[in-house]
């Protein structure tokens, strides 16, 4: 299923996280249980010195992508009420250059108490940039 519309992934304008990497302008490709696919840019501001993703940011971009991933297990946007970050683990390839990449969320294991997520940085060639593996607590 592919869905190609624009509206804030999970977080409202005013979030610091989601305003931060500016979430409210990236396209959501693929929205279907346990796996999502979007679009993102890379602003300015998050850049280092050789105009790539600061590494620093990466985990941010992981945590929105693995709680959005969790989220497409309840079909009640209700139901799933917080989530917390247990551990991430994050694999660098190659570096994440601008102007957008993509960000897909697989679903590893949907547990009693807690989701194990992969996420994916891949340009726009398909090429692996980033790798990494989240796992959360969630809350119904």
């Amino acid at each position: 299923m592919t869905i190609k519309h624009e509206r804030p992934i999970f977080l409202k304008p005013g979030h610091n996280a989601g305003d931060l990497v500016e979430s409210t302008r990236w396209n959501i490709l693929t929205e279907e249980r346990g796996l999502v696919e979007v679009e993102a840019h890379l602003p300015e501001h998050l850049l280092n010195p050789r105009n790539q993703l600061f590494g620093g940011f990466t985990g941010t971009y992981v945590d929105m992508i693995s709680i959005y991933t969790c989220r497409t297990l309840f079909d009640d946007e209700n139901t799933f009420k917080w989530s917390a970050t247990v551990n991430m683990r994050i694999d660098y390839f190659a570096p994440v250059l601008g102007p957008t990449f993509r960000l897909r969320g697989e679903l590893i294991n949907d547990g009693r108490t807690t989701c194990l997520v992969a996420t994916h940085f891949l340009d726009l060639d398909g090429n692996k940039l980033v790798y990494a593996i989240t796992t959360l607590r969630k809350s119904r």
